[in-house]
């Protein structure tokens, strides 16, 4: 049996995220069920703030905004433990906008990367798995990626960005954050102060002051002492 299955109706839902970006929030509707590796991959990496601050580095008016990637470069992915491509793509979904994709290179390369399609895409049919959708009002907030004015290489000149992900209802009951993924890094070990020498000579308050005028000669005597020494010269003479 071939590893493809195509749909055509729409899945039932199984999971639900907000991807809370800096155009407005997106409902997102998963298909966790008919692509379980895509869901799993794309849920462990948003509990764990891998997405939070990710831009859409590529948009495409009618056609689709792509992001995931942190260096905003679209050459760095990661790849959760469990999560990669080589299951069901739901080509005939994609004659409807508003649906997530994994970005891919090819089979078994889906990593971090996604995209949200803008307009209907049927040339994308079984070449990407497709994980779910955008749902309610929030597809407004989808409909202005359309507006981003973008530069050479469809970068946008000032690029929408994902703020964080909240899951509403997770569609695996055994997905935990990784520690080492999202514990903050150590603070350095506080560095012992070294104990200064004190100068008195350029400022000095209370008792150090007056300690330190205690150990300073009497100029007085000092300028009887320097007289006496002049005046017993001048007699010699």
């Amino acid at each position: 049996m071939s590893s493809l299955t195509v749909y055509a109706n729409e899945p039932s839902t199984r999971g639900k995220v907000v991807l809370h970006t800096s155009l407005g929030p997106l409902d997102v509707e998963l298909w966790s069920k008919e692509a379980p590796l895509a869901c799993r991959n794309f849920v462990q990496l948003g509990m764990e703030g891998y997405y939070d601050g990710c831009i859409f580095h590529r948009v495409i008016k009618d056609f689709m905004a792509q992001t995931g990637d942190p260096t905003g470069t679209n050459r760095t992915s990661v790849l959760c433990g469990t999560g990669k491509g080589g299951e069901c793509a739901l080509s005939a979904e994609h004659k409807n906008e508003r649906l997530l994709g994994m970005a891919s290179s090819g089979p078994d390369t889906n990593k971090s990367q996604f995209f949200v399609t803008l307009d209907r895409c049927e040339w994308l049919d079984n070449k990407h798995t497709i994980f779910g959708k955008v749902t309610g009002n929030s597809i407004y907030n989808l409909n202005r990626f359309n507006e981003v004015e973008v530069g050479e290489h469809d970068r946008p000149t000032y690029p929408p960005r994902i703020l964080r992900m909240e899951v509403l209802l997770e569609p695996f009951d055994d997905i935990v954050p990784r520690p080492s993924a999202v514990a903050p890094p150590p603070e350095p070990a506080a560095k012992k102060r070294r104990k200064g020498v004190k100068n008195l000579s350029l400022l000095s308050f209370g008792e150090e002051a007056a300690n330190a005028s205690s150990q300073l000669p009497d100029p007085r005597e000092e300028y009887e002492k320097l007289r006496r020494e002049i005046a017993s010269k001048e007699a010699e003479r």
